[in-house]
């Protein structure tokens, strides 16, 4: 058959190979690595995949981070809960967004990421409505916010899967800048909830389908909290649909949990988990923390959380691109021990500026402090994420090197397989920095907790320089 199709010209082998490519298809044969196909193929495919990928883990990460926001006003329209207990509306949606990470991580690569992305796109819906009816009557319960805020931690579950198939697309040799490219733009959901969110709910724009308003005692206004959740419904309605019909599955990334628990033994995959932890840990738990540690501590200055807020996960987002293309570069390794320092200093600094006793502090110090720290967390999270597939990859090809082309081709292939496992396994264990950071804010004084976070630095700095790093490293990454 192959050789008839030959035979009669380029064409109808063309026209199989779109066929096989196309929007929607599962693809069998992929081989980014061999230079000729990714220039006449894969680089448009994986391309494709990428841009319908990044708005729909965007919109995940807006669902995710929704109560982070949405605090600042509650006791405004008339709920009056506790600082803790705002505190903790802000963390649960990182104690489910951690869990179902886990599940995530080897769930996409069973059924297939493109049919997955969709499912979990469209599930989102659910809570969304849920928290905009709730908003609307002031006398929810606590119990009620509560598990809401738990339902919509499972926005942040679409991390896990999306990072470890698109890892699966591009090459070795720009994996570090594709992986920033996702989770950076991707991070930006963050901010733009946080951006966005606080101007829809100052008018009806919704009209009234969204409900009426609540009255803001604080600013004698009519707001429509509402808005903040509702306005996200017909965009993830949009993004399960693009991602139905747009993606590929692969079925090189295809997997069942029998082979891809073979990470667990992995020293690598516990490295790069505690490293990873450090980096998206810090950069999630800050951003679920900030508007209302700039609340509780400068808002009677004049300053407001919902306008300073989104500008630290924005940078962050934004430099976990960076970080990413830098170390394709310079290396991941040197970039990650950057991230380390630079945040432990960070994190000096916004010590020493917030307010104590009868000083009230310099907002502007530690707001200044706060942006570095995002910036330098944005630098660590894109270049782990591309030293996970180097590590893996190197040490797969060097005990295959000796063996046949097929021996090395299957080494190839277990490695992009326990790298996309340890992508989504680490985002898991990091996601927890969400529910961690803020409830230790909770906990604790607030300058307690930052000194044990620079001294958790200090450790993934040793780590990192030991066996990545350093001259004679083991897996130099």
């Amino acid at each position: 058959m192959t050789m008839s199709l030959r035979a009669n010209g380029g064409s109808t082998v063309r026209s199989h190979r779109a066929e096989t490519y196309k929007p929607g298809a599962t693809i069998g044969d992929w081989r980014p690595e061999d230079d000729g196909f990714w220039q006449s193929t894969g680089h448009r495919v994986a391309q494709r995949n990428l841009w319908v990928s990044i708005p729909a883990l965007m919109l995940g990460f807006v669902v995710w981070q929704v109560w982070s926001v949405t605090v600042v006003k509650l006791n405004d329209v008339g709920f009056g809960f506790s600082k803790s207990q705002l505190f903790w509306l802000t963390a649960i949606p990182g104690l489910t967004g951690g869990t179902f990470r886990i599940l995530y991580t080897f769930i996409g690569p069973i059924f297939g990421e493109r049919k997955f992305t969709a499912f979990s796109t469209i599930i989102l819906v659910a809570p969304m409505l849920w928290l905009g009816f709730a908003l609307q009557d002031s006398s929810t319960p606590y119990w009620e916010l509560a598990l809401i805020a738990a339902v919509c931690g499972i926005g942040g579950a679409n991390f896990a899967s999306s990072m470890a198939n698109i890892g699966f697309f591009f090459p070795k040799r720009e994996k570090g800048s594709a992986n920033g490219l996702n989770g950076g733009l991707g991070n930006l959901g963050v901010s733009v909830v946080q951006l966005v969110a606080p101007l829809v709910v100052t008018a009806a724009v919704l009209g009234a389908p969204a409900g009426g308003p609540q009255h803001d005692a604080k600013e004698d206004t009519d707001i429509w909290l509402q808005n903040g959740a509702f306005l996200w419904v017909p965009l993830l309605v949009i993004m399960a649909l693009l991602a139905w019909f747009l993606m590929n599955d692969l079925k090189v990334a295809a997997a069942p949990f029998s082979q891809q628990k073979i990470i667990f033994k992995r020293k690598h995959n516990w490295l790069m988990t505690w490293l990873y932890v450090g980096t998206f840990g810090s950069f999630i738990g800050f951003a679920a923390g900030l508007p209302l540690l700039i609340k509780n501590n400068f808002e009677s200055q004049g300053y407001q959380a919902t306008t300073y807020a989104w500008i630290g996960p924005f940078i962050g987002a934004l430099m976990r691109w960076a970080g990413g293309w830098l170390s394709d570069k310079i290396g991941g390794a040197r970039v990650t021990m950057l991230s380390f320092v630079g945040m432990a200093a960070s994190l000096v600094v916004v010590i020493f500026a917030l307010p104590s006793g009868s000083d009230q502090g310099s907002f502007w110090a530690f707001f200044i402090g706060f942006l570095a720290a995002f910036a330098f967390s944005g630098l660590g999270n894109g270049s782990t994420f591309r030293q996970i597939p180097v590590i893996f990859r190197d040490q797969h090809m060097r005990q295959a090197e000796s063996q046949g082309p097929e021996a090395q081709a299957a080494a190839l292939k277990q490695s992009e397989m326990e790298a996309g496992a340890v992508t989504g396994f680490s985002s898991a264990i990091a996601a927890y920095g969400f529910f961690f950071i803020p409830a230790m804010f909770a906990a604790m004084a607030v300058t307690n907790a930052l000194w044990i976070f620079i001294g958790f630095y200090a450790t993934c700095l040793a780590v990192c320089w030991w066996f990545y790093a350093r001259k004679g490293a083991e897996a130099p990454s």
